[in-house]
């Protein structure tokens, strides 16, 4: 049995960008409770990255572990501790990222089952020349499986915190994991969101 808490149509995710050591992140439900808890060591040559039920970090919930040290087209499988089970993964499409970021979903077997793609090349390529465009246009992300949008993530405007709202609520029949949907926000959040934009 799948977690209540991937029962939401809606999440905000909140990164504090001004930390001295690591990223925390704190995942929303559209009532504005705690639903998931993160804290990213910094300096770490693989990434592990865990999500909690609290901030005391005592119910670990979802995993998400880099298959290799520092790459830029690095896959992170997806575990789900209190299932038992592998999820999936995500893996960055690393070069093509560079002028678009883009990201495949794939299941346990390693097919790709959906796509996450920044909105628009155009305004990929502002974002990264000039800064102050990514201030007045933050990211937007959509998810399409099938050929169908099933979420978005949208960036917001917010010179201290990185805040994305995520929204499954185009995903009506349920085809993407929401595990899989929260794990994916949570690395927009933190490999993205290292490259200052």
């Amino acid at each position: 049995m799948v977690d209540e808490r991937y029962g939401h149509d809606v999440y905000t995710i909140r990164r504090k960008i001004l930390t001295l050591i690591g990223a925390s992140f704190h995942v929303y439900d559209p009532e504005g409770r705690l639903v998931f808890f993160c804290r990213q060591k910094a300096f770490k040559l693989k990434e592990d990255i865990r999500l909690f039920a609290e901030e005391a970090k005592v119910n670990e919930i979802l995993t998400m572990k880099a298959r290799q040290i520092i790459d830029f087209g690095a896959t992170y499988d997806v575990f789900d501790p209190v299932a038992n089970e592998t999820v999936g993964s995500l893996r960055r499409k690393g070069l093509k990222s560079m002028l678009r970021d883009e990201w495949l979903f794939h299941d346990t077997d390693g097919r790709q089952i959906a796509v996450i793609r920044e909105d628009s090349v155009g305004l990929a390529l502002l974002r990264r020349l000039h800064p102050w465009v990514a201030m007045l246009l933050p990211q937007k992300y959509l998810v399409e499986m099938e050929g169908q949008p099933v979420c978005t993530f949208r960036q917001h405007f917010n010179p201290l915190v990185m805040k994305i709202t995520a929204d499954f609520t185009g995903d009506a029949e349920g085809m993407l994991d929401r595990r899989l949907g929260i794990a994916a926000g949570i690395l927009l959040c933190a490999i993205e969101g290292k490259q200052g934009r």
